[in-house]
């Protein structure tokens, strides 16, 4: 016999066996596998708002990005339109057009609808708390984005990560910070938490959109400005209408940065579609947090360059902020038993993570 012929045979076997183990298998041992029902000829073509100017370098360049894997992980059924801060609707009613179903999507920051859900400043940041890393591990692996959830349900919103600044700077100040006493009577940016602990401290905090920070800070309606890092600071050119420029962003120690859909219009979308949503979320939420690690590790030699000194802010002065913190915190927990519940959550990853971080990260610092 050929080995030509034999190799024929054996194929032929082969494949009897294949089937006749097929026949053999009964029906209710089967696996079966959930097929989406999808309209392959139903285009959709969403709005999607932002707390940031238009085309906003990595913010904004962000969501662009986002609506381009959408539109490519689709094969075209999907195609999302983004609005920056102002073209739409105003920066920070974000939170408002996506509940009311104006608009389907929106990106922005927790603490930016502090006044709507005190409790999702614990997911956007917290002074003297996790950094992004860790803030993350909560959320997406440690059970916090089902408390998460829980309070954003009320309004018909899905909250999911997307993006983070990592830690941000200290900000720009048009006098020098050498004791806690220098903030009394301050009128500076600063949202969120980090807000209400500079009024602890005599300041005054004032939540201002991106885009209107520079011409506040030249005419003197603040006195000094947060915003991220080196940058975006560099962009923003705020160091031509400011003196001091100080470190460390303690009231933003790993900001996190928010995709709010409109829960109703999300699940009335075929699954494979709300499983690209999800997944150009998650792609974006890498892209974001690392352009800026990489930016400004770039910028801030650029500001050295120009004679821009980054300063310290003196230990005492860190030392009273962090009294202030925990005064603010326990205002906050005690106004209602969700927002206890969430932070007693995120503080008991917090202690469990910083453990880690004691064997790990805190020592190879420190050599």
């Amino acid at each position: 016999m050929s080995n030509k012929r034999r190799n024929f045979l054996r194929v032929g076997a082969l494949a009897a066996l294949g089937t006749s183990a097929m026949a053999g298998c009964s029906p209710k041992n089967e696996s079966k596998i959930a097929t989406p029902n999808i309209n392959f000829n139903k285009n959709y073509l969403w709005k999607m708002v932002t707390s940031w100017p238009p085309n906003f370098p990595v913010v904004g360049e962000g969501c662009n990005l986002f609506s381009k894997i959408i539109e490519e992980m689709s094969g075209g059924r999907m195609k999302i339109q983004v609005y920056g801060g102002g073209e739409l609707i105003p920066a920070l009613e974000t939170f408002d057009a996506v509940s009311n179903g104006a608009v389907e999507l929106g990106h922005g920051a927790g603490y930016y609808w502090a006044g709507k859900v005190a409790e999702g400043q614990f997911f956007a940041s917290v002074p003297f708390g996790m950094n992004t890393q860790q803030a993350m591990a909560w959320i997406i692996n440690g059970g916090g984005n089902t408390l998460w959830e829980e309070i954003y349900a009320p309004f018909d919103l899905l909250p999911i990560v997307c993006g983070s600044t990592g830690a941000q700077m200290g900000g720009w100040f048009n006098k020098e910070i050498n004791s806690i006493q220098d903030l009394d009577g301050l009128k500076m940016r600063i949202p969120g938490l980090g807000g209400k602990v500079l009024n602890k401290a005599g300041g005054t905090a004032v939540t201002v959109a991106g885009g209107e920070i520079f011409t506040n800070l030249e005419r003197g309606v603040i006195d000094a400005t947060e915003w991220i890092g080196p940058y975006h600071d560099y962009i923003m050119g705020f160091h031509r209408v400011a003196k001091y420029y100080y470190y460390p962003g303690w009231h933003e120690p790993g900001s996190i940065l928010e995709l709010l859909i409109n829960k109703p219009k999300f699940y009335s979308l075929p699954s494979d579609l709300q499983s690209i949503i999800r997944q150009a979320s998650a792609r974006v939420n890498t892209w974001i947090w690392l352009e800026f690690e990489s930016k400004n590790s770039i910028y801030v030699k650029k500001f050295k360059e120009e004679g821009v000194v980054p300063r310290a802010f003196p230990t005492e002065v860190l030392a009273n902020l962090k009294i202030y913190t925990n005064e603010v915190l326990a205002e906050l927990t005690e106004s209602s038993e969700s927002a206890k519940r969430i932070y007693e959550a995120y503080e008991s990853f917090r202690t469990g993570i910083n453990g880690w971080a004691e064997l790990s990260e805190k020592v190879y610092y420190k050599s």
